[in-house]
């Protein structure tokens, strides 16, 4: 057996031919890269790389040494189409992205629409983004507020996202790949849900409790240590607190704000009796106009990926070679194609930076329906 030494000395050795030769591939890359431009050929050729990936895979005699040098390879043409990607940029080959930056986002004279009705938090985040003289209306359903600003009946609609305890608000992600319509900003506001009843209303005679959804998910020990209350939604805090002031039954409650229980003349019968404390919600002010603001710092973008084994690894590697910080990605199922996934993904930067419209150039290129929705 060979000394330890000796053979990280041979190892050594080979390291530095494959360097010599990795630097002789992205040169070679580099020519590959100016005929593209020359000839207007796009970066990625998903046939080709199959075919070198096969030829490649047939050198090797082992199962073992076929993933490992498929692994490489197509590291290697990730980085080859990276750096064709680089080089289409600097030479303005790739255009410009398809928004308008601004230097503010107008707020005076606007029309706002928000889901829900007077009292819902929405109603706070218009209020703490565009201010408590905002022109603002509300509208029964998330579906109507995107229907409205992309008929331009609205200018903006405010819409939650995502909560810190209960997480994404799945309908509104779903209705930012199907509308045209864009982020422009976001608002995030503290949420403290109390239990209002009726005037005269107790605790212990609650039998039936009203809220949506996400109100529901965030006040999940309050609920289980009440075991009498059968939870009803409602498609809004408010609009909760609207309906048990309607019903006059005195074992009725809503789980909603306490600015509700001033509005509709309720009782608190417990405050703050979200499970975390620090519950917060983020939202999203929306528009039809592809529009940035010039100091923007945050993207939001979607894609589908092929069905197959890397796919998304290979699409995440452009925010770590362009170096973007990525803040967040989700996941919804495709309408009609089980089991497969449309991700959102949220990452810091803007739409002028060079590392941004390398990635997003990547990105469009080896992505199914990519979509930029914002920057913000």
């Amino acid at each position: 057996m060979r000394d330890l030494n000796e053979l990280r000395k041979e190892i050594d050795k080979v390291d530095e031919q494959i360097v010599s030769l990795y630097e002789q591939r992205m040169s070679l890359s580099s020519e590959v890269a100016d005929y593209k431009i020359e000839n207007a050929r796009p970066v990625f050729d998903r046939d080709r790389e199959k075919k070198k990936l096969a030829a490649v895979s047939g050198m090797v005699s082992t199962d073992f040494g076929k993933t490992g040098i498929i692994e490489l390879y197509e590291q290697l043409m990730s980085m080859s189409r990276k750096l064709q990607y680089r080089k289409l940029t600097e030479k303005g080959v790739l255009g410009n992205l398809p928004f308008i930056e601004t230097d503010f986002i107008r707020k005076d004279g606007v029309r706002v629409v928000y889901q829900g009705v007077e009292g819902a938090y929405s109603q706070s985040a218009v209020f703490k983004y565009f201010g408590e003289d905002a022109n603002m209306f509300h509208c029964e359903t998330f579906r109507d507020a995107m229907n409205l600003i992309a008929d331009g009946a609205a200018d903006y609609a405010v819409l939650p996202i995502e909560n810190s305890s209960a997480g994404i608000v799945s309908q509104n992600y779903d209705m930012l790949s199907e509308f045209e319509n864009y982020i422009v900003g976001e608002v995030i506001i503290r949420i403290s849900h109390c239990l209002l009843g009726l005037p005269g209303a107790n605790i212990d005679d609650i039998d039936m409790v009203f809220s949506h959804a996400q109100g529901f998910l965030q006040c999940e020990r309050f609920l289980d240590d009440h075991r009498g209350m059968t939870a009803f939604e409602t498609q809004n805090t408010a609009m909760a607190a609207q309906k048990v002031l309607k019903d006059g039954d005195i074992k009725h409650a809503a789980i909603a704000s306490e600015e509700c229980s001033r509005l509709y003349g309720l009782d608190i019968l417990e405050k703050d009796i979200n499970s975390n404390k620090e519950n917060y919600t983020r939202f999203i002010v929306v528009t039809n106009q592809r529009i940035f603001r010039k100091d923007a710092g945050k993207i939001t973008v979607s894609f589908e990926i092929p069905h197959e084994s890397g796919a998304l690894y290979r699409l995440m590697s452009h925010f770590i070679y362009n170096g973007l910080n990525m803040t967040d990605i989700e996941s919804r199922p495709i309408p009609g194609h089980p089991f497969e996934y449309r991700f959102f993904v949220d990452f810091e930067g803007n739409l002028n930076e060079s590392a941004v419209k390398n990635a997003i150039r990547g990105i469009r290129e080896e992505a199914l329906n990519f979509r930029i929705l914002g920057n913000y």
